[in-house]
């Protein structure tokens, strides 16, 4: 299997950016801890998946799914990073998915003002194209996703294609949703990657997937280079999200990536009502998605409102007073960055929900 590294400058560290590697990378750990003192953080499937692997350090397991992405889950890592005696010299390695590494960085971030660095092995497909990528560490907070922050990047991150193999179908799947939205934000060929492929042909073919990674996360690594703290391009990146993040706070049914995926067709739809984009264009993206197995539309036997997912989105991060950054895609390969008032974007997606 190919082996490429991508690097995202650190402006707080710019003589040594943050490494991304992706391929055979798990070999890489060994020498990338040397003369450092490791605590990792990892989740009961991990550990009973790797049991050699978790096991050569001190570690310490969180619990599984979304509702352990919080302060509570914080609180009780740095309790027992107390009672193992770590320290600011201490060095903090997440080996798992995106509530892994989320929880990790936050808690590299903040034990102790910040320990001597951290990084990680992501072994989720969600969290080798994007949750891992890019330095955003946060946690939610009464279901609201990533209220509760910062941008802090890692020394490096591991994407070891050889570790997809024992994800379920769904959670593949969840994580191409990732990659989609990259290729509509600023790469078409990223995205034609996808068309005329089924979620079967594409995970059976390991070097087209490895393609589309390295293209995934060059194409963030570019974002975050050239705005690291989301002051503008790098909103770019919440491309599906907006509407993404409110449906995972008031179904509770869809994995992030799902939830994505239909963010991405509420968007393509209020673009095309916007002028931005051709019903073709709107058309080729839902096929894209539904041919990776993901979902399109919210599922009509769930009870929800469009009433509450707008409630949802105007707690959203994204808001500032009554007015919301709205990401468009502007073509299959560009998006738009739109700044416009809730009640707007309410009409926007009217018939669209």
């Amino acid at each position: 299997m190919k082996t490429q590294e991508i690097s995202v400058p650190r402006p707080d560290k710019p003589e040594a950016p943050s490494r991304i590697v992706i391929g055979e990378a798990l070999p890489l750990l060994n020498t990338l801890l040397a003369g450092r003192r490791p605590i990792v953080i990892t989740d009961p499937n991990l550990a009973a998946s790797y049991p050699e692997l978790i096991g050569r350090y001190p570690h310490i397991q969180i619990g599984l799914g979304e509702t352990q992405k919080t302060l509570t889950t914080v609180e009780q890592v740095c309790r027992e990073l107390l009672r193992m005696g770590a320290d600011r010299g201490s060095y903090i390695v997440g080996i798992g998915g995106g509530i892994v590494t989320d929880i990790t960085g936050f808690v590299a971030s903040v034990y102790m003002r910040g320990v001597s660095g951290f990084g990680f092995v992501a072994t989720s497909l969600l969290a080798q194209a994007d949750a891992s990528v890019g330095g955003k560490n946060g946690v939610n907070l009464d279901g609201y996703k990533n209220l509760i922050g910062v941008f802090n990047q890692p020394d490096f991150v591991l994407c070891d294609q050889t570790m997809l193999s024992t994800l379920p179908a769904r959670e593949l799947r969840a994580g191409l949703a990732e990659a989609i939205k990259c290729g509509l934000i600023g790469d078409a060929a990223l995205f034609e990657a996808f068309e005329g492929e089924t979620f079967e042909t594409l995970t059976g073919n390991p070097e087209l997937l490895h393609r589309i990674l390295v293209a995934t996360v060059g194409l963030k690594a570019r974002v975050v280079a050239a705005d690291e703290q989301e002051h503008g391009e790098r909103k770019l990146l919440n491309l599906g999200h907006t509407f993404g993040h409110a449906i995972e706070k008031c179904t509770r049914h869809y994995l992030h990536g799902e939830a994505v995926a239909i963010g991405l067709c509420v968007a393509a739809g209020a673009a095309v009502k916007a002028g931005l984009l051709t019903a073709d264009e709107e058309a080729r993206i839902a096929r894209a998605i539904r041919g990776m197995g993901l979902p399109t539309s919210i599922d009509p036997t769930i009870e929800v409102t469009k009433s509450q997912l707008i409630a949802a989105v105007e707690a959203d991060k994204k808001r500032e007073a009554q007015e919301i950054d709205f990401v468009l895609p502007s073509g299959l390969g560009r998006s738009v960055r739109r700044r416009m008032p809730l009640t707007e974007l309410e009409a926007l997606i009217t018939d669209i929900l």
